[in-house]
């Protein structure tokens, strides 16, 4: 009977390992969860034979499938783009709205252009939820004008 036991104990171990990669994918937690579940459901349903080499064989013979499968399935997920960079020259002449009142000489504004936010000053007070273009940029930070 303690067979029976440890075999709810690696289905349940496994439930866990696979419920964790499914909500943070990448630490190929899948790999180890997907053998224990095996493997304590073939212990519940023969506790007997769970201690024996035919465990061992179904479990190497488990692994390999499952870690392909693991490779194919991330590698189709994780895409082969680049991540982007944004080089603020590039935001000139862009459109954006005002999150943070802007000011002359003051790098205290914010602006939103697309889903970025950028520190940003102005020849003028320009208020919060005006639209604005950008004017010149230096670093992170960009000049605006209204629009």
């Amino acid at each position: 009977m303690e067979e029976f036991y440890v075999a709810i104990a690696l289905v349940v171990i496994g439930l866990a390992l696979v419920t964790t990669e499914a909500s943070s994918p990448g630490a190929y937690l899948i790999i180890p969860g997907l053998d224990l579940l095996v493997i304590g459901i073939y212990g519940m349903i023969v506790p007997d034979m769970l201690y024996t080499w035919y465990t061992v064989v179904i479990a190497i013979l488990l692994t390999i499938p499952v870690v392909i499968g693991t490779l194919i399935l991330y590698k189709h997920l994780g895409g082969t783009e680049p991540p982007s960079t944004t080089v603020t020259g590039s935001l000139i002449g862009r459109s954006g709205v005002v999150t943070t009142e802007t000011n002359p000489d003051n790098l205290k504004g914010k602006v939103k252009i697309g889903s970025d936010t950028w520190s940003a000053d102005s020849d003028e007070v320009i208020e919060v939820g005006v639209e604005v273009t950008v004017v010149s940029s230096e670093g992170v930070h960009v000049h605006v004008a209204r629009k």
